[in-house]
């Protein structure tokens, strides 16, 4: 039997949204995922949820990490959070979402560096030295 037919650990009916979050590997910590929901970055059924929402087979969460937006549909509700390939098993990406992600990533490999766009670095102690001899002005009331 390989990993993709063993039954998953912990199925259930209903799950809240943080808990599965966790469980499907989107976030490390339940608390993290319970932070992203109070901040308004999931949706579920393009709904702004709460972390105590129960999710349910077939549900369409939509998950904002960054500049990334994933849309992904509940396959499956466990309690146990396991290895990545299990966690895989949970949910699927939607199309649009994956081809938009990869839209992004191409994106980003074709800008530029933005270590290049510096033309000049930190100043060297001989440039700090000039930088101090320029005539300082103050302000002063004259009467």
């Amino acid at each position: 039997m390989s990993d993709t037919e063993r039954p998953l650990p912990g199925l259930t009916e209903r799950l809240r949204l943080d808990k599965w979050l966790w469980a499907a590997r989107f976030f490390k910590t339940r608390g993290l995922a319970a932070d992203e929901i109070e901040k308004g970055r999931i949706q579920v059924n393009d709904q702004v949820a709460k972390a105590s929402r129960e999710l349910r087979a077939g549900d369409r969460v939509e998950i904002r990490q960054g500049p990334i937006i994933k849309t992904v549909v509940v396959k499956a509700l466990s309690t146990v959070r396991g290895p990545a390939p299990q966690a895989q098993q949970l949910y699927e990406e939607t199309p649009e979402s994956a081809r938009l992600r990869q839209q992004a990533q191409e994106q980003r490999r074709l800008a530029a560096e933005p270590a290049e766009s510096i033309e000049q670095g930190r100043p060297t102690k001989r440039d700090r030295r000039k930088l101090a001899d320029w005539q300082r002005w103050s302000v002063s009331i004259e009467k």
